[in-house]
């Protein structure tokens, strides 16, 4: 009956234009439950969220929530409803503090109208709490780490008493701790009736957290099962329409190395005047896989970005082929032949306000235009070339190349990101999370493209908060704690264990 679900979604479909992105998509969310929403990139999992939040208005079908028919809600409608919806990329104002976040339009006020600042810090210390989040309400966010955004974020839903929370990836740029300490909240929420709808391309997690799952693929419903009823392989194969061998386990490890002698980068001495990285000297080889691993806050991404010269470096060397090179800004880089995709895509990995070709031809233009001399200029066709061969190899959903990179998923944003630097063809790919965010059978295609470079001669630098990657990938994985370069393991001596030692502990774990 209605009544035993929060929300009931029946037949919806949504049309832009004669674009279908939804046909005909069932949905449904008990009291006390995690329903897993699983799908490629594309398959229509954001859009049957806006849905239900209120952001878009559904083309045909039904929408019940508490058992009331609710089919063409605004998002403040939706809100008042009781459904709330964190989403992947982060929302926060930066310029406004944790607490004026977490209550935005929603501030405690004293009786003359003013804010009533010691009510609202008390709501927001109890809020905080709940997520395990030991920060000031008053500290400002833009001086948080991505992680901490994630809590404050889950802390904003969980401060209006949703009946339905929406998370979407939520644990993105969480550490393993706190992972366990969304877990928690969540098991706690569903003891007291809430509804989850988790959103994950992390099938562990989903196995973990979850109670039912629904797959869509294309758009289209592919069908609900209960978590205890169905397997990892069975979950891949509802999603892509295939079963893949992209299930990566130790017992999985790269098989084929290219690693050759000769040393392609060398940083010696590599430190920072905020401290976060101290005394970084490692080698990198021509066609090697480098793995970084470190728990969040443990310098693996301030090595690369002073590498790069996206952030300034107090002291130490960079050495390629044999020779200093000075590389103050990723421009330069460039020009050395490195290249980077980072962590924060949104902010650092495109320009929303650019089509899809303009973003995937800016690197090879630079690089174009300083080895070649041809003043930044190239033939139109051949930077829409450049973006035709992203949306081939990568499968990128768009609907030209003429589209802004804005109005694309957060996947095929990251897939831009990824592809315009495989196109401009450098020979030191420093790759910072490039799968998060990106399905099953996408990260599949990346990790053959990792490994088509290695075999290239190329030189590969991976940062990844997922073991099971690193391990199946790489040809060595240097594990870095508190700034410091913690373990160098070669692959064959590398699991799990020996790393989360190192990871946690800060040295080198010896067998025996």
């Amino acid at each position: 009956m209605l009544k035993d679900y929060l929300v009931r979604m029946k037949d919806v479909s949504k049309r832009f234009g004669g674009v279908i992105a939804l046909e005909n998509v069932n949905f449904s969310i008990k009291p006390g439950e995690v329903h897993v929403l699983l799908g490629e990139n594309g398959a229509g999992k954001s859009t049957l969220m806006k849905i239900l939040s209120g952001v878009y208005q559904l083309s045909s079908g039904e929408l019940y929530i508490k058992g009331k028919e609710a089919s063409n809600l605004t998002p403040k409608e939706a809100q008042n409803l009781g459904i709330s919806i964190i989403h992947q990329e982060l929302s926060l104002i930066n310029e406004l503090s944790v607490a004026e976040n977490i209550f935005v339009g929603r501030l405690p006020e004293t009786s003359i109208g003013t804010v009533d600042y010691k009510k609202l810090a008390s709501e927001t210390s109890n809020v905080l709490k709940r997520v395990g989040l030991k920060i000031d309400s008053f500290e400002m966010v833009e001086t948080l780490k991505i992680s901490h955004k994630q809590l404050v974020e889950i802390a904003k839903a969980l401060s209006l008493n949703a009946d339905v929370i929406i998370m979407d990836e939520p644990t993105s740029s969480l550490t393993f701790d706190e992972v366990d300490v969304l877990f928690d909240i969540i098991r706690i929420l569903k003891k007291e009736g809430v509804g989850i709808v988790y959103i994950s391309h992390k099938l562990d997690e989903v196995m973990e957290i979850g109670d039912r799952v629904t797959v869509l693929k294309d758009g289209k419903y592919v069908g609900t099962e209960k978590i205890e009823d169905i397997t990892t392989n069975q979950l891949i194969t509802m999603m892509v329409g295939k079963s893949l061998s992209t299930k990566y386990s130790e017992e999985n490890k790269k098989k084929i190395n290219y690693v050759s002698d000769k040393v392609k980068m060398e940083v010696k001495d590599l430190k920072r005047a905020d401290k976060s990285i101290k005394d970084i000297s490692f080698s990198l080889y021509k066609g090697e896989v480098l793995g970084f691993f470190g728990l969040i806050g443990s310098g693996r991404t301030e090595t690369v970005r002073a590498i790069i010269g996206a952030d300034k470096k107090e002291t130490g060397q960079v050495i390629i082929d044999g020779k200093e090179v000075k590389i103050n800004n990723p421009y330069n880089g460039l020009k050395m032949g490195i290249g980077l995709i980072p962590e924060n895509r949104t902010e650092e990995g495109f320009f929303d306000n650019l089509t899809i070709w303009q973003n995937v031809s800016l690197p090879s233009l630079i690089k174009t235009a300083a080895w070649k001399g041809i003043g930044g200029l190239t033939k139109s066709s051949y930077e829409r070339k450049l973006a035709e061969n992203v949306v081939n190899n990568l499968n990128l959903k768009c609907d030209s190349i003429e589209q802004s990179v804005s109005e694309l998923s957060g996947g095929n944003q990251q897939k831009v990101v990824v592809g315009k630097w495989l196109e401009a063809g450098v020979d030191i790919y420093i790759f910072d999370e490039p799968t998060r965010g990106i399905d099953v059978g996408v990260k599949q295609n990346i990790y053959n493209i990792i490994n088509e470079l290695a075999k290239m001669g190329k030189s590969i630098i991976l940062v990844s908060s997922e073991l099971p990657e690193l391990l199946s990938i790489c040809d060595r994985i240097i594990v870095f704690k508190e700034g410091r370069i913690a373990a160098d393991y070669d692959i064959d001596e590398a699991n799990k264990e020996n790393i989360m030692y190192s990871a946690t502990i800060g040295k080198k774990k010896m067998e025996g």
